[in-house]
């Protein structure tokens, strides 16, 4: 049995967003796949008297087409450290060629509200349902930032860090810690 110690998002805040820039991560599911990736791009906020997380995922991404099949998400935070292998495993390979949940060893739970589970390992969880979607318009990014997140060079290969985002608006349904 999976306990769930529920907090109030806003209460943990400033631990979340820490936690963001240290690296946090996204599990979608689609059917029977689950997928989870490295993200160090987010936040969370209140939009329209809703506690969310925003969520940036490059067009490219496996995670994108699941997000865009199944609009539901987790966030699963470290409280703690954790096994960097989940890192290497989730940030550096396409869950489109690769069972990431095995090869990092992760032990997922079953979500409480949606249908995309929360992971032990790490156990801070917050579960989404996407409310809102767009595309970037990298047009109108100032040009500093544009130069180093969005270069666009066309000798690479268009499944690389050099395409653009869909920003992914999730409502946070629910928010707790697995034990």
């Amino acid at each position: 049995m999976v306990d769930r110690e529920h907090f109030d998002v806003f209460d943990r805040s400033g631990d979340i967003v820490k936690a963001i820039s240290e690296c946090v991560f996204l599990t979608t599911r689609s059917g029977e796949k689950v997928n989870t990736m490295a993200i160090e791009w987010g936040t969370i906020g209140n939009l329209w008297a809703k506690p969310v997380f925003i969520a940036f995922v490059r067009s490219s991404r496996f995670t994108r087409r699941m997000l865009d099949e199944n609009p539901e998400f987790t966030v699963n935070i470290p409280t703690g450290p954790y096994d960097r292998k989940i890192f290497k495993v989730c940030g550096g390979k396409s869950g489109r060629d690769t069972d990431k949940v095995s090869e990092a060893g992760l032990t997922l739970t079953e979500g409480e509200k949606i249908g995309v589970p929360g992971i032990m390992q790490l156990p801070m969880t917050l579960e989404c349902k996407v409310i809102y979607r767009q595309e970037q318009d990298v047009s109108l990014i100032p040009d500093d930032i544009k130069g180093r997140f969005y270069p666009h060079r066309s000798d690479r290969d268009h499944d690389t860090d050099e395409d653009d985002h869909v920003m992914y608006i999730g409502e946070i349904v629910s928010s707790y810690v697995l034990s």
